[in-house]
Parts: C-alpha cells; sequence; structure tokens
C-alpha cells in the first residue's frame, strides 16, 4: 500500500464515521411541503407616510412574531426574504384562514373622545334645528348598535398598550373581555381622557370612550359614574366590553397585544400541504432510492465485476456522507430537494465510470501494463472531465438556489451537496478500495475478475464496426432542426399549460370519502358560484380545483359545496399565487433560463474553444426546447418544479457534452495533423462507453420515481428522464456536428499536444511525467 492510499484510506474512515454518528444522533429539518403546514409570503406595502424597506420590514416581522406566538403554532419560522418580503412558515397548520387573518390585518387601534351624535343622526341637531357639521379633524363611524358618533382626533394609539388579555366575566355578567394594560406615559393619557369624559352627566354621548380597531368602533363604553370629572380610570382597571365570543375576545386581545403592524402587508403567496401527502412523498421517495440504488449498484457490478462492486459499496457511502451533510448543515429538505438526493445517487458513479473507462483504454493500449499502473492512469487522464462535468452541474445548482424560489432553492442545496459528496466517494473512497484491490495478485491476474483488464463488449462492438458518423455532419443537424421544429409544433398548437405558479390564483387538491366523478364536482361548483373553476382528477380519486383570484374564505365555500358530493372532504393540498408574484415568477424563469445559457457559455468558452463552446451551448438550448415541447404536446403542467428539473438538464447536456469535448481536445492535441471529423469520430466512440453507463444509473433512479413518486415527483421525473434522453443525443449528434461546421471557418490553430503547455519553453524539452508507481527500475 503506497503512502497516498493510506492517507485516503484514513479520510475515508474519518469521514464515514463522522457521518454514522451525524445520522445516528441528528435529524433531518422537513421543509413543509414533507411534514405538512402553511407557509405563507406577505409582501409589505408603501403608505403615504412609511415606505416599506428593510428596517420596517423588519419590525413588521417582530410584530408579526409576537402574534402568531400567542396562536400557539408549534416551532413557526419567519423570515425576511429580499428588502420587502416575509416569509411565514406554521407547521400543522392545515386551515390558515385564522393565520391569514391575524397575520394580515394591520390592528390600527386608536383611543377617541366622544364629541357627541355623528352628523348623520337626528341627534346631531343644533339648537337652532339645523343639522350639526362635523369639525375637519371628526371622525364619523356607527358605535355597536349602529348609532352614528361624532368622534374627535386620537388621543391615544395601540403601541401605548403594554397588555392585553382575554377573560370571560361572571361576576359582572359582561361575558367575555378584553383587559388592557398601558406603559406609563400611555397611561396618564387614558386617565386624562377618561377624566374629561366624566366630566359629563350620565346618559350624555360625550361620557363615552371610543376604542377603533381599524376605522371601526369596537367599543364605546361609558364612563362608571363613580369616576368624577379631571379624576380618570387608572392604567390597568380598564377592560373592553362588547358582545364578544371568546374566539373574538382572544383575537382581539392578541392584535391588541401584538401592536400595530409598521406597514401593511399582503399575502402574494400561500401553500398548504396536509401531512399525509409529505408522508406518502417520503415513503415513494424511499423507496425509489433503494430500488434505483440497488438496480444501479447492480448493473455497474455487471459491467466492471469486482471494480464495479467496489463502486457500488462508494455509492452507499455517497448517500451516507450526502444525508449527514443535509443534516449538519441545517439543510431544510423539501420535497423537489428529497428528489434531488435521490437523482444525485444515480448520477454520482459518473466519475468512476469516467475512471474506470480510462483504464480500460490504458490496459487495452498497453496490455503489459501492471492493473495498478493503469488504474492510477485512469484517475489522471480522467480528472480533467471529472471536473469540468461536475462544474457544470454545480453552475446548474447554483443558479438554482439563486433564483429558484421556495422550495426550488432546496433542490439547488442538495445537488450541490449531492456534486460535491459524490466527488469525495469517487475519489477518495472508491479509489481508495480498488487501490487496495489492485494490489492484490489474485485480481491483478485474473483480469476477467476486475473489470477493467479487458474492453467493455460496447467498445468491443463500437471498435470492430467503426462507423463513419461524421462523413456528412450536417445531416445530423438537420434531424436536430426537424425535432426542434415538431417541439415548437407542440409549443405553438397545444400551448404550454403554465401551473398557478407563474400565472397567479389558486389550486387546491382534495381527497373526499364518497367518489366523485370530475363532471359532477364541476356542476357542484357552478351551482355554488364558482363557475370558473377547473377541475381535474390528482391522485388516487382526488379531485384538483384550480381558480382564479379566491380568498380563504372562498375556498372554505368550495370545499363545503365538495363535501355535499363527496362527504367528508379533505385539504390535500393548497398553493394561492397572487398575480404579482406570478409575474415575477415568470419572469425569474425567464431570467434563470437566460442566465444559465450564458454562465455556461462562459464557461465552456474558457475552458475550450469558443467554437465548442457555441455548439455545447446550441445542443443545450436544443435539449430545452424539446423537454417543452413535449410537455406540451403530452399537456403537463410546467411549473417551479419543472423549472428546477429544465436547469438540472441543462447541467446534464453540458456534462455530457463536455466529457466529448475534453477527449476530442486531448486526441486531436496528439494528431495535430489527423481531420478533425476523424478525431470527434473517435472521441464519441471511446466516450459512448460512458455517456450509456452514467445514463443507466440515472434512468434506474428516474423510472422508480415515475412509477412510485405519485403525482407530486412524476412530472419532475418525466422531465428529467426526456431531458437525459435528448441530452444524450445532442452531445453527439447537435454538439460535436454543430462544433465541426464552425471549426470550417475557424482560423485558430489546434490545440497543444498533451504535456505542452504555456510554460515550456521552446526548443526545450519536458521532461516526461512518471507514472506515480513506476519506481524508475528497468532491465
Amino acid at each position: 500500500m503506497t503512502r497516498a492510499t493510506a492517507v485516503r484510506a484514513v479520510l475515508a474512515v474519518a469521514v464515514l464515521l463522522a457521518s454514522v454518528f451525524i445520522t445516528l444522533t441528528m435529524s433531518p429539518r422537513l421543509g413543509l411541503d414533507l411534514q405538512g403546514g402553511t407557509r405563507i409570503v406577505l409582501q409589505a406595502r408603501d403608505t403615504a407616510t412609511v415606505k416599506a424597506d428593510r428596517e420596517t420590514t423588519d419590525r413588521t416581522l417582530e410584530v408579526l412574531r409576537q402574534r402568531i406566538d400567542s396562536l400557539g403554532v408549534s416551532e413557526p419560522t419567519l423570515t425576511r426574504s429580499g428588502e420587502d418580503r416575509i416569509i411565514v412558515e406554521l407547521p400543522d397548520v392545515q386551515d390558515p384562514r385564522q393565520a391569514a387573518e391575524v397575520i394580515g390585518r394591520t390592528a390600527q387601534l386608536s383611543f377617541h373622545a366622544v364629541e357627541g351624535p355623528g352628523a348623520e343622526d337626528p341627534a346631531a341637531e343644533g339648537s337652532d334645528g339645523k343639522k350639526k357639521t362635523p369639525a375637519p379633524d371628526e371622525l364619523t363611524l356607527p358605535d355597536e348598535q349602529g348609532r352614528s358618533l361624532a368622534l374627535g382626533p386620537p388621543r391615544l394609539s395601540g403601541a401605548g398598550v403594554d397588555d392585553a388579555t382575554a377573560a370571560f366575566d361572571a361576576q359582572g355578567g359582561a361575558g367575555w373581555t378584553v383587559s388592557l394594560k398601558f406603559h406609563k406615559g400611555a397611561g396618564q393619557d387614558w386617565k386624562k381622557l377618561t377624566g374629561e369624559a366624566a366630566c359629563h352627566p350620565a346618559g350624555d354621548d360625550r361620557r363615552r370612550v371610543a376604542i377603533v380597531l381599524d376605522e371601526k368602533v369596537i367599543s364605546s363604553p361609558q364612563v362608571d359614574p363613580s369616576v368624577g370629572c379631571r379624576v380618570g380610570l387608572p392604567s390597568g382597571s380598564t377592560q373592553i366590553t362588547g358582545s364578544f365570543s371568546a374566539d373574538e375576545a382572544r383575537d382581539l386581545a392578541l392584535l391588541i397585544k401584538g401592536g400595530a403592524l409598521p406597514v401593511p402587508v399582503e399575502i402574494v403567496e400561500q401553500r398548504t400541504v396536509g401531512p399525509t401527502l409529505g408522508a406518502a412523498a417520503i415513503e415513494a421517495s424511499a423507496q425509489a432510492a433503494l430500488i434505483g440504488a440497488a438496480a444501479t449498484a447492480l448493473f455497474i457490478t455487471l459491467v466492471y465485476r469486482l471494480f464495479g462492486a467496489l463502486a457500488a459499496v462508494a455509492l452507499g457511502a455517497y448517500g451516507l456522507i450526502s444525508y449527514a451533510a443535509l443534516v449538519a448543515l441545517g439543510v431544510t429538505l423539501t420535497l423537489p430537494g428529497l428528489a434531488g438526493f435521490v437523482l444525485a445517487i444515480g448520477m454520482a458513479v459518473d466519475a468512476n465510470v469516467l475512471v474506470f473507462e480510462r483504464a480500460r483504454e490504458e490496459c487495452a493500449d498497453r496490455p503489459a501494463r501492471s492493473l495498478r499502473s493503469a488504474l492510477a492512469t485512469g484517475f489522471q487522464k480522467a480528472w480533467s472531465a471529472v471536473a469540468d462535468s461536475n462544474a457544470t452541474t454545480l453552475i446548474a445548482a447554483g443558479l438554482l438556489f439563486f433564483l429558484g424560489s421556495g422550495p426550488v432553492k432546496g433542490f439547488g442545496v442538495t445537488l450541490a451537496i449531492g456534486v460535491v459528496a459524490s466527488m469525495f466517494s469517487a475519489l477518495v473512497i472508491a479509489r481508495a478500495l480498488t487501490e487496495l484491490a489492485a494490489n492484490s495478485r489474485f485480481v491483478s491476474d485474473y483480469r476477467g475478475v476486475n473489470g477493467i483488464g479487458r474492453p467493455g463488449a460496447v467498445r468491443t462492438w463500437l471498435v470492430r464496426k467503426d462507423p463513419q458518423l461524421f462523413r456528412r455532419p450536417f445531416r445530423w443537424l438537420v434531424v436536430s432542426a426537424a425535432l426542434v421544429a415538431v417541439a415548437a409544433a407542440g409549443i405553438v398548437v397545444r400551448g404550454v399549460d403554465l401551473g398557478v405558479e407563474f400565472t397567479g390564483g389558486r389550486l387546491v387538491e382534495y381527497s373526499t370519502s364518497r367518489p366523485v366523478d370530475v363532471e359532477t364536482a364541476r356542476s357542484t361548483l357552478a351551482a355554488a358560484g364558482f363557475k370558473d373553476a377547473e377541475v381535474t382528477t390528482a391522485g388516487e380519486g382526488d379531485l384538483s380545483v384550480r381558480t382564479g383570484k379566491l380568498d380563504n374564505d372562498g375556498e372554505h365555500a368550495l370545499r363545503t359545496a365538495l363535501a355535499k358530493e363527496g362527504g367528508e372532504t379533505t385539504k390535500v393540498r393548497d398553493e394561492l399565487i397572487g398575480p404579482s408574484l406570478g409575474d415575477e415568477l415568470r419572469r425569474n424563469a425567464l431570467i434563470a433560463l437566460g442566465v444559465a445559457v450564458a454562465v455556461q457559455l462562459a464557461y465552456l468558452a474558457v475552458r475550450f474553444r469558443w467554437t465548442f463552446a457555441v455548439a455545447c451551448v446550441v445542443a443545450m438550448v436544443h435539449d430545452v426546447i424539446l423537454v417543452v415541447g413535449a410537455f406540451a404536446w403530452l399537456g403537463r403542467p410546467v411549473d417551479g418544479i419543472f423549472l428546477a428539473a429544465l436547469l438540472t438538464v441543462i447541467g446534464y447536456s453540458v456534462n455530457d457534452s463536455v466529457v466529448v469535448f475534453d477527449r476530442v481536445r486531448e486526441l486531436w492535441g496528439a494528431n495535430r495533423r489527423t481531420p478533425l471529423d476523424a478525431i470527434a469520430r473517435r472521441a464519441v466512440l471511446q466516450t459512448v462507453p460512458r455517456t450509456v453507463n452514467t445514463g443507466m444509473g440515472a434512468l434506474f433512479i428516474l423510472a422508480a420515481l415515475a412509477l412510485l413518486g405519485g403525482d407530486s415527483l412524476a412530472d419532475f421525473a418525466i422531465a428529467l428522464l426526456i431531458g437525459i434522453v435528448v441530452g444524450t443525443w445532442s452531445s453527439v449528434f447537435t454538439a460535436v456536428p454543430g462544433a465541426l461546421a464552425l471549426e470550417r471557418s475557424a482560423k485558430a490553430p489546434p490545440p497543444p499536444a498533451p504535456g505542452k503547455g504555456k510554460g515550456v519553453s521552446r526548443g526545450k524539452a519536458r521532461t516526461p511525467r512518471r507514472d506515480p508507481l513506476d519506481n524508475g527500475a528497468r532491465v
């Protein structure tokens, strides 16, 4: 065992032990779409006097935190997003009506002196019989009984209230009341206000004090006759009385105690997920991960024999490490994030496949070479393709995080963690295991056992057939153009079914105790006043209802109407997107796709020739159009999760093209006089085994997700299945022919031969790099 192998083995054991410890001692943080609950996004709005900036939004958030804490919700989460948005997450809250009402109200509480009857009241006539004209600063509002009262300017605001509690007054017979306690300065103002009112005779409207909440008189009590003129009521002995129910009294106390919001807020997004949907998604994803990982492990074991089995062990280690990293970093695991975690298992074998295929080439080119030496060279030569392909995937993950919204950000995080963990498992764990195995004489001598000592069946068949793929490259570009035309026709003819996330509106999924067909549900909702509601089936017998603008009370009425036909009706999923947010999300989706194209183009232009970079980007755009067109023809919805899948397809497409062009660059540099089309043909034939074997690993996982994941993950899996197929096609039959066409007009010389970089002086030979396992001895 070499020192490097020993270091890798010790590092692998240390990381695995730490991962096991984290897995056994810490629990994952589940998002609301997995544990169930309500997520509300609030947009702060400017007023005539206050601007909704970062400071006022932070103060608004703290007021909302006090209100939500008073609701008794377990472990609520409130965070500011950007300058003027607040995200509220309420676990286990399935009916958000009360929470939305309490959160959204501004609770502008004020205390006023009553100047007398309002101008509309007959009692407001003066001694000359003419109606009394209200003063400019007077406010006229109806009291609890509907009588109009003329109110003076506010003498005290809700900010002066120190505490408010609801209690049932059994002795006084007042029913439910709210007791108020004022801050020191406000208490003096309250005492002065009630003292001035006490100077008027009993029964006079002017002996009353009006308590106004959001320009509505909630109570206008007479000051008790026992209170003397200019004496007033001390703080702590004030009760708001009225015809309150228990809930109304508690809500009022909560609002007063919470204080007034610095700026009004508007609900622009609201999502509710039932606990059964999240539990089913977790179970389905776990099953898909186990089945897909087992199929992937079996496949690479059959292809690469012993070394494939060792890579399967490293694959299991990858799953443990990436899960432990998610838990240790406190990443919120969302439904798309869970799908990303499962998908990354299938893609984690990519680096191992690249290394094993390069090692197979070394063994085929130099049969007398030792297994250890061939394996070391395979790791060395595969490093460039591994680094570039993972870098492009990390770019896609970063775009998902920075430009995505809500749960889609979680997908970007898990995808990025998966890429880093897969690099570690392939380049450290798998390398340590295979190097230890290569030291065995039995493994080294019996090449049919180790899996890399002989070329694979696919490579052998391709070498024997030697197909002339790029003799006329333009014909492949014509085929790709025809596929794009078919996809574009689907987009134009069928249209893209944008999800509620991009159009605004509300989408609610219900489960009923009795079966209800779609036509019956439509007629029932139309009779209840919801004529524009779109009703479709969802899941196993569930109903999905999509409407335009619909508040929480309207959703309750809609559910009640369905319950008349379907019996007990349970809300499984609820998404409400305001029109302004829908426009913003749609705009951000287009920006994300544009930025993805630009960033990938910039990266590829730096790492490769500009012709290769442009060809990669053309193939990437080709893949995006085909996936969107396929969804248009299939009538599948395009939403935020689809956008996550599309950005992943971009990363995968570029990943495949990078591997091919990396080989083209290497072969062209070593054979500068060979025609480029011949070089490209050799590069494609040499990389096809890697492309097929890596794609199979991802296809196993995605097929399991599509079959077991239910509606919530099926569209995600289908988009990626289509994307992987078209990405594999385009990396060979779109990107390579495109690069060949561009190179015909390019004047740049071929790339330098391997080992002849910029730092080599002209006329001075560079010392060849010795194999790390070669001690230099010769006979």
